[in-house]
């Protein structure tokens, strides 16, 4: 059951970014061009997730989810270097790509070469990010 519910939530939030226009490089770029042709429209597309999510937040407080031991932690409100380091890194893919990882997967159907390669090396960033972490952390510490 728990598999079933993760294929349809997984599929609907595919079919939202794809008509949202968040798999179409062009659009996202032109949201990240404010000094250029700007594109306005990803806003609502992020205050349509920012926004029902804060309140889920809210909900779940007190609660058990159905198929699930528990709901997940909130995420800590501290600002450190792993947050400013990770988006600078995920800011730099999103503005040169015009993808990040949840519509590059969702857009690897029709991507072509290019979209299979982000999606490569997206992989490979996940799997080498660990122990570039535990790196930096060793000399963090030494420090």
């Amino acid at each position: 059951m728990r598999t079933f519910v993760s294929f349809l939530v997984g599929s609907l939030f595919g079919l939202g970014l794809l008509i949202s226009g968040m798999t179409n490089t062009a659009k996202v770029q032109g949201w990240l061009d404010i000094f250029g042709d700007w594109d306005p429209t990803l806003a609502f597309v992020m205050g349509g997730a920012i926004i029902p999510m804060a309140v889920a937040w809210r909900f779940t407080i007190g609660r058990k989810p159905v198929l699930a031991e528990a709901f997940p932690p909130a995420p800590e409100q501290k600002l450190g270097r792993n947050l400013v380091l990770g988006s600078t890194l995920f800011g730099m893919g999103w503005g040169l790509a015009g993808l990040c990882p949840g519509p590059a997967i969702a857009s690897l159907g029709f991507a072509g070469p290019g979209g299979w390669l982000f999606v490569g090396a997206m992989i490979a960033g996940m799997l080498a990010a660990p122990s570039l972490r535990a790196r930096m952390d060793q000399r963090a510490v030494a420090v």
